[in-house]
């Protein structure tokens, strides 16, 4: 088909984000965080208008955006004062609790610079962040248990398109950027919403297969990509009743929901207490503003032993002395090396596009619906069943067109998952 004009893309973006992503019920108001590059106007506002117009569109009953600059953290840590970054803006935290607890939708827009903290004092760095994460935690909770309807997209931030596109101008750089958000969420094609659908149940297919296999761990090998690092060796336990996930999730507010667009993955909670051996990763991590590259990951008894990396290890550091949670793992997730995002054959510098390119695993907390019942258990019980606990989850990419995996079975035989990268099994 024809390409469309960017305005005519925007807006059928929106409404994707609004009927497949949140799902928003007539009544509903809906809240809107926003983090980029301040402008005037903001970079982010024409998508968030946009939004704002289809939420009302669907019945919301009031919509409000909350924006902030990236480049006022980047300020904060070069000019505050050392002993002020326990400081944090609440009021941020009320609004969104008000919301959640009024049985309300959130919607995060993301789009920052995969190197905004880069270069910086490291301990300041660790130290903005775990006040973020503590500050951020009851907001966190309500998310990892699904309270209410919310979701994850991105916007064509200009740094991190010049980040992907280097030898580009800024201009011509957010417009690739723009156009490969609109083809991995499917807003270039004929009808969206119906590709969405159609996309939702292939990945309930392939959720409803693995969970009826209840495999008790998986097992990763891979030899190293270009001779670099050990390479992945790597069993990963599954707590009982664990349960696969995909595109589609129920909130406890009665409302179905699709929490990440784009999203190519099927999910799970790995047992806390079981995973050994090393990990390469096989995409660089942007974490707080920090691009961690070329990076290992070592487990004995789940817990996380030791970090090498080429390019961020102290930040790769930083973030598992996080909490003792922090040294654990929190999600499974497989995806196929040849999915949409996969078959780019570029990195985004942004998880939520390179998770779904890859196979990947999360340090820190793991989502409670991912176990049976887990959404009624307290953070003791949780631990007891085998699941996560901490003020963190930071996806990893782990897949590649060279990885096979095997789920092991009750009886301890091994069953090919995935092989060279790609599901080993045809649904």
């Amino acid at each position: 088909m024809p390409e469309q004009p960017h305005q005519q893309m925007l807006e059928k973006y929106a409404e994707a984000i609004v009927k497949v992503g949140l799902n928003l019920r007539a009544g509903q108001r809906l809240i809107i965080t926003a983090a980029g590059t301040r402008g005037v106007p903001h970079q982010f506002a024409p998508l968030v208008r946009e939004i704002s117009k289809a939420a009302y569109g669907a019945g919301a009953k009031y919509v409000e955006a909350i924006f902030a600059d990236e480049e006022m953290l980047r300020l904060r840590i070069q000019h505050a004062p050392k002993d002020s970054f326990d400081i944090y803006p609440k009021w941020q935290i009320h609004a969104i609790k008000d919301m959640i607890e009024n049985g309300d939708a959130l919607l995060s827009i993301g789009g920052a610079n995969p190197d905004l903290l880069g270069g910086l004092d490291p301990e300041l760095v660790g130290r903005l962040q775990r006040s973020h994460l503590e500050n951020w935690s009851p907001i966190s909770e309500k998310v990892t248990t699904n309270a209410i309807n919310w979701c994850v997209v991105a916007a064509a931030g200009d740094a991190w398109a010049k980040k992907i596109f280097p030898d580009l101008s800024v201009e011509q750089a957010q417009e690739n950027l723009w156009k490969a958000i609109f083809e991995t969420t499917r807003i270039d094609q004929p009808d969206p919403i119906e590709a969405w659908n159609k996309h939702i149940a292939s990945l309930r297919e392939r959720a409803l297969y693995l969970q009826a296999k209840q495999y008790t761990a998986l097992h990763y090998r891979a030899a190293p990509l270009e001779g670099k690092g050990p390479g992945t060796d790597f069993t990963l336990g599954l707590p009982s009743g664990h349960l696969w996930i995909s595109a589609q999730s129920m909130a406890q507010n009665g409302v179905a929901f699709t929490a990440n667009m784009p999203t190519e993955e099927v999910f799970t909670l790995p047992d806390r207490n079981r995973a050994d051996g090393v990990i390469s990763a096989t995409f660089p991590l942007s974490y707080g503003g920090t691009l961690i590259e070329d990076f290992q990951v070592y487990f004995e008894n789940g817990r996380i032993v030791k970090v090498t990396a080429k390019k961020g290890e102290a930040a790769l550091q930083k973030l598992v002395d996080t909490d003792e949670g922090s040294q654990r793992l929190g999600e499974v997730a497989l995806v196929p090396a040849s999915s949409p995002i996969g078959k780019r054959g570029h990195l985004f510098y942004n998880t939520l596009f390179d998770e779904n390119a890859s196979c990947h695993i999360a340090i820190g907390r793991a989502y409670r619906f991912t176990l049976t019942g887990g959404t009624e258990l307290n953070d003791n019980e949780f631990i007891a069943a085998g699941g996560n606990v901490s003020l963190n989850h930071v996806d990893f990419m782990i897949g590649s067109p060279q990885i096979d995996i095997d789920g092991i079975t009750k009886d301890g035989n091994r069953e090919p998952v995935m092989r060279q990268g790609e599901w080993a099994t045809t649904l």
